[in-house]
């Protein structure tokens, strides 16, 4: 803005010391340059040129990067989780996720019985 104000001051000495027809033309050359300043200054205040196809692959990127770092691992030990406990088998023995140790006695349909204790006694669950 500083570089515009700068043209403009000049102008009016321009036209005073030289002659009409110089003067008019040095005046459209200073106006000139001070149109192409003020273009480059909104180009550089405008995101650098980048415009609405940046903001388009910036978001693309961001997206990008959650998947890779949230949703795919995630699916991947959902996955590996799934096929752990369908090879479960009766006599297994499996640590629960609150950290019990058992033997695996009986598999229904949506249920595994587990048995606890050293001596694996019948009575507790």
């Amino acid at each position: 803005m500083s570089l515009l104000l700068s043209l403009l001051d000049t102008v009016p000495s321009v036209v005073m010391e030289s002659g009409a027809g110089e003067a008019v033309t040095q005046a459209a050359q200073a106006a000139g340059q001070a149109a192409e300043a003020v273009t480059q200054a909104a180009q550089r205040t405008s995101g650098g040129g980048f415009g609405t196809m940046g903001l388009i692959l910036y978001i693309l990127a961001l997206v990008a990067i959650f998947y890779f770092f949230a949703i795919r691992p995630s699916k991947k030990r959902e996955k590996e989780l799934k096929t752990m406990q369908e090879s479960i088998k009766v006599g297994d023995d499996v640590m629960t996720s609150s950290g019990f140790y058992g033997k695996v006695t009986e598999i229904n349909d949506q249920v595994v019985v587990v048995e606890f204790g050293t001596n694996r006694n019948k009575n507790t669950c």
